[in-house]
């Protein structure tokens, strides 16, 4: 995977253009990498639901959940699913509608200077291997079209709106994503050492 400056979108992921988004700020820059969980129906996986959320597609009629939801204009720049697959609704040099109201070290909009990344799942249920492989190879790729964003530039959606929102929760690893993210970043070493 490799993030093509010119049109801000990741090789070797699906490309699927969500309408909920619009221009970062003059001069601003993402330099922050937030973590989300989401699943629709809640707890639930699969199917079209995400994707149609974030088109603004989602029927009203399928699920009650869907009734309140639908009417929300969200999106964000990647959802990697349960069995890794990477889909990107927004541009990198765009803002995803992704954190709400949030703030990170003082500086509040994280929408403005952030990727958001959601990965299919829930606070109580673990995510899956290919999520956490994704993951690393997804930040390996931004930190490296990106100066600004790096390995320890990650947080979850919690950190920047806590009281507020729970995810990635209690199930995501944050040390297994850490050593992955680590080692996708590592030069692979050869020879004796």
């Amino acid at each position: 995977m490799w993030v093509d400056l010119e049109t801000g979108l990741l090789q070797g992921a699906r490309h699927i253009a969500s309408p909920n988004c619009d221009a970062r700020p003059e001069g601003v820059e993402a330099d922050l990498i937030v973590v989300h969980g989401i699943s629709l129906p809640p707890g639930e996986f699969g199917g079209p639901w995400i994707e149609r959320l974030f088109t603004n597609s989602l029927p009203a009629d399928v699920h009650p959940y869907f009734a309140e939801a639908g009417s929300r204009r969200v999106s964000a720049h990647l959802v990697l699913m349960r069995d890794g697959t990477v889909t990107q609704y927004v541009k990198f040099t765009e803002r995803a509608w992704h954190a709400g109201v949030s703030i990170y070290r003082g500086r509040e909009a994280c929408n403005d200077f952030s990727v958001g990344i959601e990965l299919e799942g829930t606070d109580t249920l673990p995510y899956e291997a290919a999520q956490y492989d994704a993951l690393a190879r997804v930040v390996a790729a931004l930190s490296s079209a990106y100066p600004r964003l790096s390995a320890d530039r990650i947080v979850g959606h919690s950190d920047i709106a806590p009281g507020r929102k729970t995810d990635p929760g209690e199930a995501f690893d944050w040390p297994r994503a850490h050593r992955l993210i680590a080692a996708a970043a590592s030069p692979p070493r050869y020879g004796k050492t």
